[in-house]
């Protein structure tokens, strides 16, 4: 199988502390992101004062952020006659930066549903799951099996989990590197199953799982055909 192309407020007090003309730390972007995150959307001014570096360092950190997909910038227009200004936000990929409980939330509803109605149930809750998601997929996932292969590592990549596509051993293998589920996954190994069905769905292939994260392995690695 040949490898193919694929084919997503409150603005800071103007007391801020004069900005310092000393290198910026390692960690600035981190620091960037989590001013946006507490303030929301802000200039580069208002950014620059908060960290104390200079108006272009801050330009600088944001189009490196931007570059990444961690932040969103639009042009607002401020009240009275002021002229329009572009402001910053995290994106949707911004936000997934910070922690989340979501995993763990989603581990105790099923450990409820389990109890209470037994494991056929949570089953069921996978099976429901893995339809809707083949039923969004399907329609993007198209072309040869190279570019099924391709278009679907792509999308698992950009649903974080880190997915790409490697040729290794004479096979071509599906890795991902992240479980964004993690917690889920070692909670109920079904739903390991159900992505491994939905990804035989996808590719109309056999699809061979190596390895998982959620029983202790690096990767989770599928090896295709």
């Amino acid at each position: 199988m040949a490898a193919s192309g694929s084919p997503a407020r409150f603005p800071i007090p103007a007391s801020a502390p004069q900005v310092s003309s000393a290198q910026p730390p390692a960690n600035t972007k981190s620091r960037l992101l989590e001013v946006v995150k507490r303030h929301g959307a802000q200039t580069a001014q208002a950014l620059a004062r908060e960290l104390e570096i200079s108006v272009p360092a801050a330009r600088k950190h944001l189009q490196g952020l931007q570059e990444a997909g961690l932040i969103a910038a639009r042009t607002e227009k401020p009240g009275g006659r002021g002229r329009p200004q572009h402001v910053y936000a995290l994106s949707e990929r911004g936000e997934s930066t910070f922690p989340k409980s979501y995993a763990t939330l989603c581990s105790d509803v099923l450990s409820h549903v389990q109890q209470l109605f037994g494991e056929g149930a949570v089953l069921q809750v996978m099976d429901a799951r893995r339809a809707e998601l083949y039923r969004r997929l399907s329609s993007v996932v198209q072309g040869d099996l190279d570019q099924r292969v391709q278009i679907l590592a792509h999308e698992l990549k950009e649903a974080g989990y880190a997915a790409e596509v490697v040729y290794e051993r004479g096979a071509w293998f599906l890795v991902e590197r992240n479980c964004p589920a993690l917690k889920v996954a070692r909670d109920f190994g079904q739903l390991c199953e159900s992505e491994l069905n939905l990804y035989r769905d996808l590719l109309g292939t056999n699809v061979v799982r190596e390895s998982r994260i959620a029983c202790g392995a690096a990767e989770c690695r599928y090896r295709i055909g």
